[in-house]
């Protein structure tokens, strides 16, 4: 199975898309915006990942008991409309973020979290959608999203394996079987033992999809072991410099260690290669080096082999360990020194 974004095949035996999220991590800063996305690229990135939605098109400005943050967050004490006010992206800045991205040779693309924010990224024409782990829910939103016939991209952090069906037949009834689902623990940062990295390949053979991982835990171990489960995308929060802070900054990955785990990952990828028993030049000279049969004491003629003067060590000059029981016994044919390789011709009955 695979997906294509722009010229991007993901899936398959394609290489890991390894996608830099920049979420809140500019501050409200363009020109942090603007080296995140650089770094980004520097770091190993193939693509970056903006949202798209302002505090008043994802909640409303209300501060009663419902929309008060309270739940063991690293934003409790705020309201939601609060932080969605600080975190977002502006929308005038994504047209020019996109551009110089794509100069870069970075894919852009977005999470709308709105009708409205699918439209404006229409005319942005990002190549693909990303179904944020919250809005997995908002069938009418994946629905509209998917009748683009874009690539979309589900988060699954908070969903069942319902809600998990649910979407993709939305994208489905919309004649759009570019899907592909990202395994995902909605916790900030989510701690290991809840990361259940076995449900990726379970995602794409229950759903016949390309899956990844949206990762939120924090270093870069997670997302590394995800490669040899089948993670064909991998999601990490991207920031310039941890000091800068911010609301998501504590489960974000520095340059410097966003491109760790993106050498890493492209390590892996070597290293996973095929089914083969083969053996390379290099592993057949290494060979040399195996066991085989030995004289290990000087040997006269007529002399009986015996496990004393004849043993299976290193190198593999000699005739296999498996004749070890056929040789003893036998009778050398002529003087034999130490250090000489066991061969046929030398053995009498």
């Amino acid at each position: 199975m695979q997906i294509q974004i722009e010229d991007r095949l993901i899936g398959d035996n394609n290489p890991v898309f390894i996608v830099a999220e920049l979420s809140a991590n500019h501050n409200q800063d363009y020109n942090i915006a603007l080296k995140t996305i650089e770094a980004a690229k520097e770091a190993g990135a193939d693509a970056i990942k903006f949202q798209t939605y302002t505090a008043d098109t994802i909640t409303t400005d209300c501060d009663n008991e419902y929309f008060q943050i309270k739940h063991g967050t690293l934003w409790d004490g705020m309201t939601l409309h609060k932080l969605y006010q600080e975190a977002y992206t502006p929308w005038e800045w994504q047209p020019e973020l996109k551009r110089v991205a794509e100069e870069l040779g970075l894919v852009c693309f977005s999470s709308p979290f709105d009708m409205s924010a699918v439209d404006f990224l229409e005319d942005m024409n990002v190549p693909a959608y990303k179904v944020a782990a919250l809005e997995i829910v908002d069938i009418p939103l994946i629905e509209y999203m998917a009748s683009k016939g874009k690539p979309v991209i589900i988060s699954t952090g908070i969903a069942t394996l319902s809600d998990i069906e649910e979407a993709v037949m939305a994208c489905k009834r919309m004649g759009n079987h570019q899907i592909a689902l990202l395994k995902c623990t909605s916790a900030y940062p989510a701690p290991y033992e809840d990361v259940h990295l076995n449900t990726i390949p379970n995602l794409a053979e229950t759903f016949n999809v390309v899956a990844g991982l949206s990762d939120h835990t924090l270093g870069i171990a997670v997302p590394i072991a995800s490669v040899a489960l089948g993670s064909k995308i991998i999601e990490k929060h991207f920031i310039l410099d941890k000091d800068l802070g911010g609301h998501d900054a504590a489960f974000s990955l520095d340059p410097a260690e966003f491109k760790a785990m993106s050498d890493a990952v492209r390590d892996v990828e070597k290293a996973l290669g095929r089914v083969s028993y083969e053996l390379t030049e290099k592993t057949k000279k290494t060979k040399e080096f195996a066991r085989s049969l030995f004289v290990v004491q000087d040997i006269k003629e007529g002399e009986v082999l015996t496990d004393q003067n004849t043993r299976s060590i290193r190198p593999g000059h000699g005739l296999h360990p498996r004749s070890l029981k056929d040789v003893l016994g036998k009778k050398a044919k002529k003087d034999i020194k130490k250090g000489t390789p066991v061969k046929w011709q030398l053995i009498g009955e």
